[in-house]
């Protein structure tokens, strides 16, 4: 089975992308609803939730881990390889990152994620190591993962508010945009609206699919381990109306959340 966890429901999109590609395999998933954004937290808080998550979806018997929060991503996966060394993890920067590295034209890219992402600096050394004449531009945009969890996407400002995180990465000439946040995919085609067509998106959530596909079409064995019966299994630390609406309507079914506590 693929466990895969999120501060709340932005990890979907990187479950339906999964799904999609590997529609045979068993995938169970657990959105911190509870105690999300994760964005505007701790290191250490975030760590420790991390750490939580991981534990809850192993003892569901998840052999592959895959963290579809950039916050957890930035600043919590040498701790959880640390801890589960046997366990294979997948995260949704280095993909991102080696996306817009290959995207990219003329060497200005953009960020926008939680502020802890951004801050985490992250991106910077990546992109800073692989090719020191890139240039990364990042914004951080705190408002848009309440706005998302609220159901406010197709609200006026909502768009409003886009644009105007927008505003300073396309006066930087960027012509890649990173999505450094699973929550955003959600409202990628307002992004690409107010980014304008020039500027090329680069989603995380594809990206850390095409990933997991790999690696275990690479492992043979694994894939005995993996109960392939093509379901999902959705667990929350909150139910909300709108979680389950939002969700439902992103992975075009019907779902039931099981409320589960952590602490």
């Amino acid at each position: 089975m693929i466990g895969i966890f999120d501060s709340g429901l932005g990890g979907l999109t990187v479950a339906k992308e999964i799904l999609d590609k590997l529609p045979n395999y068993k995938i169970i998933y657990f959105g911190d609803t509870a105690r999300t954004p994760y964005g505007s937290k701790s290191a250490e808080t975030i760590t420790k939730y991390a750490i939580e998550n991981t534990k809850f979806l192993l003892n569901k018997s998840a052999k592959i881990i895959v963290v579809a929060c950039h916050t957890v991503s930035s600043v919590s996966m040498p701790a959880l390889k640390s801890l589960f060394p046997e366990i294979p993890f997948f995260e949704v920067v280095t993909p991102s990152f080696k996306k817009a590295l290959i995207i990219t034209k003329n060497k200005k890219i953009g960020l926008i994620g939680t502020r802890t992402t951004v801050e985490s600096g992250i991106y910077n050394l990546l992109f800073s190591q692989a090719d020191p004449q890139i240039k990364l531009y990042s914004n951080p945009s705190p408002l848009l993962v309440p706005l998302i969890e609220e159901g406010w996407i197709n609200k006026p400002e909502t768009r409003k508010i886009i644009k105007k995180y927008l505003i300073p990465l396309k006066m930087k000439g960027i012509d890649t945009l990173i999505l450094g946040c699973t929550h955003y995919p959600l409202i990628k085609k307002i992004i690409q609206e107010k980014a304008g067509k020039r500027i090329k998106l680069v989603d995380p959530s594809k990206e850390v699919a095409i990933q997991v596909k790999e690696f275990i079409e690479k492992n043979p064995n694994l894939k005995e381990k993996l109960d392939p019966n093509g379901e999902i299994e959705i667990y929350v630390s909150d139910i909300t109306p709108n979680f389950k609406k939002i969700a439902q309507l992103f992975l075009n079914k019907k779902i039931n959340l099981i409320k589960v506590n952590l602490e």
